[in-house]
């Protein structure tokens, strides 16, 4: 059946021969109208009349177009394409009527005409509503929905599904999932009150409630604006119901084109960055255009995590060359064969397989490319791993640091930027330390004021998604039914996205104007139990209960709290009201290359003892991971006795 419907050709017969017997059915009825006044017509002209009305309103209707429409579309507009031709055809009739025999029934006629419209305008709303009902697909049940928030987009959503349902081609799976039941919103005077026959039941507080009395299968999250401590306060709660959670993305971050037409085409899962408690970072892309735009840019370690974002990001400004360096093929292959997916020949892309530790390779790449600027993202960057191994945490990040900056100021470079870490302040690991060597190597070479080089570092704390950050091997454990492994209940940290980490590098290097330290303010540092804990409601199951988390203690030169600033360093404000310029303590050159070349000679002698001895003297912050985590500890009960008192 739904077949012989589908054919377009098939509708138009069976259209045209119902529309035969409506012309007929509706000349007998008129007819028979005017005999109670004894005006009918004999039937020799009734037949005539009929066969000739046939053919004209046929006729009409094909010409005013009431046959070219698919039935599922008729409207207004082509209901008055059939009153058209109706009476095109009717006057046309009545025309070659008269002239055959000289006779015309003018009350027959307008009664034949009022019946015939009205029979075939009502046989086509009918014919609408059956072939719906005949073709349109199976409507997929959708979740009970709880919506939180009672605003505009709570609004235009529950219209986008309203309107989907009642729609005559109801087959947009997006929408089809949600069956709206509820809607909480922390305003107490809407309480009691609808919105598109939708109720808001109660606020936030009585989620859970809500949750159980109203059997509700997804929570969707409709305040795009939320302020971010709200939003992570409300995220928790929702988290906390072992219900899946659906977001509605920030109102800057929504996007309308071909793909994305409405809001609800852009809700999506609930991401552990939307419970971090703050907005994403947005960032002055004028500026970064302007900055990339036309010049050579050259990314070491550029098939890393961080390294491969920024090529993809700096492949956006219109850049004269983009230069990937790397020492693992792999990653560089990856990020080389993406980009020529995208772009094709209109990015001009080299792909360099080099190590940063190699002065006279590095050399030989700064004198053939000319870079005009280089984001220095090589590293190693696992602490456990390098404390086991720190003479190559020296070599490839404090001798590569060293090559790259010091070619970049030989070869004119106009802006060398050092991808930091927060764990450089107050390093209590070999990675950490070597990376705050790296950034003293900057301020080094930016105090000499040699050359045209601005030099600038950023500094940032852990990247959600990067190799070797929580969350993939969080999600890795949850997904093969294994326990997820926290160090210590009370390890915290900061958190920032991937595009996030290199908007701010980009943003740095456009703004720096030489030898700042630019700190992102991320919010709050938020505890890795909490994390781990909501991503695993995130899935849908209970901490604890169904998912074990298991505590493993702390690793070799892991620090229980993260710090983004020095105690010498203070803050100065930016143009961005998020990111921060750190006050760079000031370095005595003389015996800052004294200790250098030592750590340099100890390294490439492999002398383990030597090279971490000059390490802790180059970097007087650099202490043991007992020692801070004990003062840590200590000064966290205290804080929580005097809360308790």
């Amino acid at each position: 059946m739904k077949h012989f419907f589908s054919s377009f050709k098939c509708r138009k017969i069976v259209l045209a021969v119902a529309d035969v017997f409506i012309i007929c059915v509706a000349a007998l009825i008129a007819n028979f109208i005017l005999s109670f006044w004894g005006k009918e017509i004999d039937e020799s002209r009734l037949i005539v009349s009929g066969a000739v009305s046939s053919i004209c309103c046929i006729g009409g209707l094909f010409i005013s177009g009431a046959y070219s429409r698919m039935w599922r579309y008729f409207n207004r507009k082509d209901y008055l394409t059939c009153i058209y031709g109706s009476i095109v055809g009717i006057v046309v009739a009545a025309s070659i009527v008269y002239i055959i025999d000289n006779t015309f029934y003018p009350l027959y006629s307008a009664f034949h005409l009022v019946l015939l419209t009205l029979g075939i305008c009502l046989f086509r709303y009918l014919f609408k509503s059956a072939f719906i009902t005949l073709t349109k697909p199976k409507a997929m049940k959708g979740k009970r929905t709880m919506v939180i928030g009672g605003g505009q987009a709570c609004r235009t959503i529950l219209k986008e599904i309203h309107n989907a349902q009642h729609s005559p081609y109801a087959g947009d799976k997006q929408v089809t999932v949600f069956d709206p039941v509820c809607i909480i919103d922390d305003n107490r005077d809407k309480v009691g009150t609808d919105i598109d026959g939708v109720e808001i039941v109660g606020t936030t507080a009585e989620i859970h409630r809500f949750v159980r009395e109203r059997k509700i299968e997804q929570i969707l999250f409709a305040i795009p604006s939320c302020l971010d401590d709200e939003r992570k306060r409300i995220l928790d709660i929702c988290s906390d119901t072992k219900v899946p959670v659906k977001v509605v993305p920030f109102i800057g971050n929504l996007v309308f084109d071909e793909k994305n037409k409405t809001i609800i085409h852009q809700i999506r899962d609930i991401r552990v960055e939307d419970l971090l408690g703050r907005e994403p970072i947005t960032f002055d892309n004028a500026d970064i255009r302007n900055f990339i735009s036309g010049k050579v840019c050259m990314v070491t370690g550029g098939g890393g995590s961080i390294g491969s974002e920024l090529v993809r990001q700096i492949a956006k400004y219109d850049p004269e060359r983009v230069i990937i360096v790397d020492i693992y093929e792999n990653n560089a292959y990856e990020i080389e064969q993406e980009l020529k997916m995208e772009y094709g020949d209109e990015l001009k892309l080299v792909t360099l397989i080099a190590s940063v530790r190699d002065y006279f390779r590095m050399n030989q790449i700064f004198d053939t490319y000319k870079p005009d600027v280089v984001f220095h993202a090589a590293a190693h960057k696992h602490v456990p791993l390098m404390e086991v191994s720190p003479m190559e945490a020296i070599k490839n990040n404090i001798i590569g640091t060293f090559n790259v900056a010091t070619l970049a100021q030989y070869h004119d470079v106009g802006k060398f930027v050092m991808i930091s870490t927060d764990k450089a302040v107050n390093p209590t690991n070999v990675m950490g330390a070597s990376k705050r060597c790296c950034e003293m190597i900057v301020q080094y070479l930016a105090q000499q004021h040699e050359g045209r080089t601005e030099f600038v570092t950023t500094r940032f704390g852990n990247v959600l998604g990067s190799n070797g950050s929580v969350i993939p091997l969080f999600k890795k454990q949850i997904e093969q039914g294994r326990p997820v492994t926290v160090t210590h209940p009370d390890i915290i940290r900061y958190f920032m996205t991937i595009p996030e980490a290199v908007n701010l590098v980009m943003e740095a290097a456009a703004i720096a104007k030489g030898g700042e330290i630019f700190v992102l303010d991320m919010g709050e540092p938020v505890k890795i139990v909490t994390l781990a804990e909501n991503l695993i409601r995130m899935y849908g199951k209970e901490p604890y209960k169904d998912v074990e988390i298991r505590f493993t203690g702390l690793r070799p030169g892991e620090k229980i709290k993260e710090e983004l600033l020095m105690n010498e360093e203070g803050l100065q404000k930016t143009s961005n009201k998020l990111i921060f310029i750190g006050k760079q303590i000031e370095i005595d050159e003389e015996t800052f290359a004294f200790r250098l070349d030592l750590l340099r000679n100890a390294a490439l002698r492999n002398n383990e003892k030597i090279a971490v001895d000059a390490l802790h003297k180059m970097v007087p912050t650099f202490t043991t991971p007992e020692k801070f985590n004990s003062k840590e500890l200590k000064k966290e009960t205290m804080e929580k006795e005097v809360e308790s008192a």
